[in-house]
């Protein structure tokens, strides 16, 4: 197994290299985009809605003598 970060050159191309390299390196324009893109995506609150949720069995959260 592998240890530490990063990507193997045996199991990698040059163009994959050189692209995690560049997200990876503070000096170029790709590792900024990337850090954007990862800050706007984090910051984002979660939805809260309990009306996407419906139970399969109408009776396993509800009164059964309602339905009569």
């Amino acid at each position: 197994m592998a240890k530490g970060k990063g990507v193997s050159s045996k199991t990698h191309t040059q163009k994959q290299l050189d692209d995690y390299a560049n997200q990876h390196n503070p000096n170029n324009k790709a590792y900024w985009a990337n850090q954007n893109n990862q800050m706007t995506f984090r910051n984002k609150p979660k939805p809260f809605c309990l009306g996407e949720y419906a139970p399969a069995d109408p009776f396993c959260y509800s009164n059964p003598y309602d339905f009569d």
